[in-house]
Order: C-alpha cells, then structure tokens, then sequence
C-alpha cells in the first residue's frame, strides 16, 4: 500500500478533516443528548401549545382547574384567556383570577405584579378594588413575628390604607379595617418588644420614645395599656416622678381595672411614693382612645367576576 493511501485509510478510521475519533464520538454522544432533552421538552409543552378555543370554553377550563385547586393549571389556562382573546372581557377576568389563584399557591410577588398590570391597565374599572385588596392580602398573609423585620407590615399597613381611601363604602374597605386594626396592633407590639429590650439595657430614654409612640401613634391597640404602665417605670427610673405621674393618671383613667394600672402602684409603692399616685379616673389628662375589641377576621375572598 502507498504512503498517499495508507494516510487516506487513517484518514476514515478517525482523522478525517483533522477530528480526533474519540473526540468526534462525544460530540456525537453530547447532541444525542441534547436532542433527546429537546424531545422531553416538547412532550412536557405539549400541552401548553397554541391551540385556539372559543373564550368561553377555555375559561371555564381554567374556572374548573380553579374549583379543583389545581392551581398551577389554572394559572396557565386564564394566561391563555389572555393570550388568545386579549381584548375580551373575559382577558379583564381571567387576569384577576389569574392573580388569585397565584395568591393561593403563595406566589404572593407574582400575585402582586399581576394586581399591579390590571390595576394600571383598568384603572377605572369596578373591579380594581379587589386588585387593591387582593394586594394588601399578599403583604398581610406574610406578616411575621414582633421579633423580625416588619417591612411586609408596613407594607400592608399602606397597602389596606389605600383600599379604605380608595373605596371607602366597599366590603373590601370594611374588611381592609378589620385588618387595619390589627396590622396596627402588630406594629405597636414590635415598639412594645424594642422599648422594653432597653429598659432591659437600662437606657430608659430610648425606651421612653418607644413607648410614647406606641400611646400617641397607636392609641386604638391592645398595646397602649403595657406602654403606659412601662413609661411609669422609665420615668420613676430617672427620677421623673411628675412625668411617672401623669401616665399613671392616663392608665387609671382609661384601665382602671387592669393589672397594669396595679403594677404602676406597686411601683410608686417600692419606692415610698404612694401617696403621690393618682388615684383612679381621677383626671383625664389627654388619654388614648379606648382600645376597640377585635373581631373574627373573614378570609380572603375570591375575585367577584370569578364565576
């Protein structure tokens, strides 16, 4: 054999066109791979495709899908709703339901975004209130503990704030203030824990700021009655018997019958100064508004153009 045909028979046992066998059957491997990956994912799509369907008929899949809890499934279908029949009233329902229902599965960011695209898309529509309201849901379902940050407080805070300005006489508004109320007593007990982890720390006058924000900021709270007790003990600390006094009078004459109020006594009592505790609702030097008694709280409702 020559030397030009023995490199031509090389030449097809793997060096062709200068590619290393090994080299050229892992590459051959790799897109048998990638080919095969390719097929997984068209069958997963499969049944995602564009297929067209009269409006109706594909909302109610998507309101089924809902009524089964199937929410994955139903997110997708009232995204197709839009999809296909984007100018149809059908497209203005299926995007609040969408929103609901990723609200259920606690996609709350992307429940909120989609209240924020129908909010800025119909703003003038009947329905916005619920996009507000479904909103202040998704902050206030992740309220946490006093212990933690409290920015998704705030944010509820604001968010419920808006549905009772915005749509004051809706059943949104009145469930918004249920809420309101104790979105409130939530911030005012995350002041109660940071005051008194400084008297703690004996720093009585950080202390102090807490717990006047708590009486002049909270005043509808659960909270108001500790805080004035806990200004008592700060002010008695510093030696601010006048200023121990006053809120001792508030807590007599608003909680006369509470324990607070008895503890504030034994206070003046340690230190020999029960003489000059005020006695009960003796004086009423600009009290709180008394607390309001809390109610069962409904749960969050679905979209009203749901069915």
């Amino acid at each position: 054999m020559g030397l030009d045909q023995q490199s031509s028979s090389e030449d097809l046992r793997g060096h062709r066109f200068g590619v290393n066998l090994p080299v050229l059957l892992v590459g051959f491997a790799a897109l048998a791979l990638l080919s095969a990956c390719a097929s997984n994912t068209s069958k997963k799509n499969e049944r995602f495709a564009y297929v067209e369907q009269p409006v109706e008929q594909l909302y109610s899949r998507a309101l089924d899908q809902m009524q089964r809890r199937r929410y994955e499934q139903a997110i997708l279908l009232f995204d197709e709703v839009e999809r296909q029949h984007p100018y149809s009233s059908w497209a203005r329902r299926a995007m609040l339901m969408s929103a609901y229902a990723q609200y259920k599965t606690n996609a709350f960011e992307d429940a909120i975004a989609s209240a924020d695209r129908f909010i800025s898309i119909h703003p003038g529509n009947k329905d916005a209130a619920y996009a507000y309201y479904l909103k202040a849901m998704c902050y206030y379902e992740r309220i946490r503990d006093v212990g933690r940050d409290q920015d998704l407080t705030i944010n509820a805070r604001n968010a419920l704030i808006d549905v009772v300005r915005r749509y004051p006489d809706s059943d949104y508004a009145r469930d918004a203030r249920l809420k309101l109320d104790l979105t409130n007593d939530h911030l005012a007990g995350k002041e109660m824990d940071i005051g008194r982890y400084y008297l703690r720390k004996n720093q009585q006058i950080a202390a102090i700021n807490r717990f006047n924000n708590v009486v002049t900021n909270y005043q509808t709270t659960s909270q108001v009655e500790e805080a004035l007790h806990r200004l008592v003990e700060a002010y008695l600390e510093l030696g601010l018997v006048a200023e121990a006094q006053r809120s001792a009078a508030i807590l007599g004459y608003n909680y006369p019958g509470g324990r607070w109020y008895q503890d504030s006594y034994k206070l003046f009592k340690n230190k020999g100064l029960e003489d000059q505790f005020p006695p009960k609702g003796a004086t009423n030097p600009s009290p709180p508004t008394p607390v309001k008694p809390k109610k069962n709280v409904p749960p969050v409702v679905a979209p009203p153009d749901g069915k």
